[in-house]
């Protein structure tokens, strides 16, 4: 096991090395990989951080421990030491999906790294939470439910998840890609990465993200449907909603030109 963070994260720093930073951080069975079509809208003017979340991609796999992992802390700490290391300022965070919770925990512990904030696909929770009255999709048993089909077996439940997910059924070929992505993934640390994607809840720091922050929501997404994206909103206090036309939870894979310019059109506005 490395003791070298860009060993550990596979962290790659590609485009422009003056221009400001834009950091990437994939999803739940992704990995940087998943960022390629996205690539090219940044890297003339930007200098581009990617890199793989423990246990994914060309991470280091031995530096995968649940009692590390097993939380969503592990990996926004993985995210600041990152920052850190490369000592990185003004950041510019994209995050995909459960990387969006991991920077919002992230922007609300560290805020001097970070410039911008950018939700993709997010979800605060994905679980309803009875107790306050908040829907996020799926109640504790559809996850449980979820969780115990994944044990059961992976690569089926990969074949079954991927067609939702990616939902552009006119597409089969990113269907194709996004359950080989899932597949890659070694079946327990999937195990691991789904329970804490899932069950995570990082509603009570959306109020501590005091920079500004851009919510682009999907349409027609499974695990972050439409309402989601308001009440994310209404909870920060400098947030911006857009609505896309791409549908499914990928827009950077299935609409990329589309994710490109909603972003960078809310870097200019914040960096002019």
């Amino acid at each position: 096991m490395t003791t070298d963070v860009s060993v550990r994260n596979n962290v790659r720093i590609l485009g422009n090395s003056a221009g400001p930073v834009v950091m990437l951080g994939h999803g739940f069975g992704c990995d940087q990989g998943m960022w390629r079509r996205l690539l090219p809208f940044f890297t003339d003017d930007y200098r581009v951080i990617v890199f793989d979340h423990v246990g994914a991609g060309e991470s280091d796999k031995a530096a995968y421990t649940t009692a590390k992992y097993g939380s969503l802390d592990g990996y926004v700490q993985d995210v600041l030491e990152i920052c850190s290391a490369l000592d990185l300022r003004e950041v510019s965070f994209v995050g995909h999906s459960v990387s969006a919770m991991m920077g919002v925990a992230a922007v609300a512990e560290a805020p001097e790294r970070f410039a911008n904030l950018i939700l993709l696909a997010s979800s605060p929770s994905y679980m309803d939470r009875p107790e306050d009255g908040y829907t996020g999709g799926f109640s504790a048993r559809d996850i449980d439910e979820l969780l115990d089909s994944l044990d059961a077996n992976y690569v089926v439940w990969s074949a079954a998840m991927a067609p939702m997910i990616m939902g552009n059924p006119e597409n089969p070929e990113l269907t194709d890609e996004l359950e080989g992505s899932f597949c890659r993934l070694d079946p327990t640390v999937a195990r691991g990465f789904a329970d804490v994607s899932f069950r995570s809840d990082v509603r009570g720091l959306l109020k501590d993200v005091g920079i500004p922050s851009l919510i682009l929501q999907c349409s027609d997404d499974l695990l972050a449907p439409p309402h989601i994206g308001a009440y994310t909103r209404d909870q920060m206090p400098d947030a911006t909603l857009v609505q896309l036309r791409a549908t499914g939870h990928l827009p950077h894979v299935s609409a990329p030109a589309e994710t490109a310019e909603a972003i960078l059109a809310y870097l200019s506005r914040n960096q002019s």
